[in-house]
């Protein structure tokens, strides 16, 4: 069952640390709800194995992308892990112009600087059922080394203190108790 877009769009944050499961929640809510557009972030780092060029992210070279940082070009955008993360402007207007609910999937970083700039944007803050749960994912994914491990973990730890600040707290132990809790935040 879908809930029809706002008269007016709205911009929905969801954030939280790395290997919270962010991505997993949004595309089973995205299931559920084929009306709800999720933003496509641009990135300097290189695409995962299955990860399709606009379709996961708009994946451009750190020179484009500190272009489009000079050029004012993005909403949001951070520096992570060694790579540059950023939400491009007009397709977030335009949705928003067209009523349509879209969300971004971002770090800490870029949640702040969108409660900033757009404060009427509801922010959701997904976290792991426990820190030793969240190392678990990370080293699951098999995606990292150890140092790029250890800098998650430092920086996930950074964004759990900050949790308080978002409009909604979401634990994501339970997949189905996490959509539930998400569509309530979404669509109240």
């Amino acid at each position: 069952m879908s809930t029809p877009a706002a008269a007016t769009g709205q911009l929905i944050v969801v954030a939280g640390p790395s290997g919270v499961g962010k991505g997993t929640l949004l595309a089973h809510l995205r299931d559920r709800h084929p009306d709800l557009r999720v933003s496509i972030s641009a990135t300097t780092r290189q695409p995962r194995p299955g990860e399709v060029d606009g379709q996961h992210y708009y994946f451009v070279s750190r020179a484009k992308f500190e272009e489009m940082i000079a050029q004012g070009e993005l909403l949001e955008w951070a520096e992570f892990a060694q790579n540059y993360y950023g939400t491009p402007k007009r397709p977030i207007k335009e949705a928003i112009a067209a009523g349509e609910r879209i969300v971004l999937e971002i770090e800490l970083i870029g949640a702040r600087q969108i409660r900033e700039s757009f404060p009427e944007a509801k922010q959701i803050f997904v976290l792991p059922p426990s820190v030793a749960a969240l190392e678990a994912r990370i080293r699951s994914r098999g995606q990292d080394n150890e140092p790029a491990i250890a800098r998650r973990l430092a920086q996930s730890k950074v964004e759990l203190a900050a949790a308080d600040e978002f409009d909604y707290q979401i634990v994501n132990d339970s997949l189905e108790t996490a959509l539930k809790d998400l569509e309530i935040a979404l669509f109240s």
